[in-house]
């Protein structure tokens, strides 16, 4: 998808959540700086119903909302954690708790730069790609 705004990223991150499954909770952010990855995690916090503001994790690293949301194909969340993994390496991202985060198929979780702490990551997520082509032009990827 090519998206020329943020409606049509937030629109993409409202697609994405209606297209999960059960079970289904950890969406990977992959993109350099200012391709769109907190634009869309904005546009999921707020399809959700989460309480703003929406603000990225870069210094605090992990941010977590409660929310009470569940889809036409039964995925429920209850929280969201959104995480910007740049700073940190797969020891600290577990030294978050990442394992009980993940445990609970009711925990939506948001990572930023998973290229970071891929060793700490399952084999079950979904990936999105975000590439920077012109001031505010993004192509996005979903796989």
């Amino acid at each position: 998808m090519i998206s020329g705004n943020e409606k049509e990223t937030n629109r993409l991150a409202q697609r994405v959540i209606d297209d999960l499954m059960l079970g289904d909770n950890i969406i990977l952010l992959k993109g350099d700086l200012g391709a769109g990855k907190t634009t869309f995690s904005q546009g999921v916090l707020e399809y959700l119903g989460a309480e703003g503001p929406f603000t990225s994790p870069t210094f605090v690293i992990m941010k977590d909302y409660q929310v009470g949301f569940e889809n036409k194909k039964g995925a429920r969340f209850e929280r969201v954690y959104h995480l910007d993994c740049y700073r940190i390496d797969a020891a600290g991202l577990l030294d978050l708790g990442w394992q009980d985060i993940i445990e609970d198929k009711k925990n939506l979780i948001l990572l930023e730069w998973p290229e970071n702490v891929e060793k700490a990551l399952s084999e079950k997520y979904l990936q999105i790609n975000f590439e920077v082509l012109g001031e505010n032009k993004r192509r996005i990827r979903v796989s």
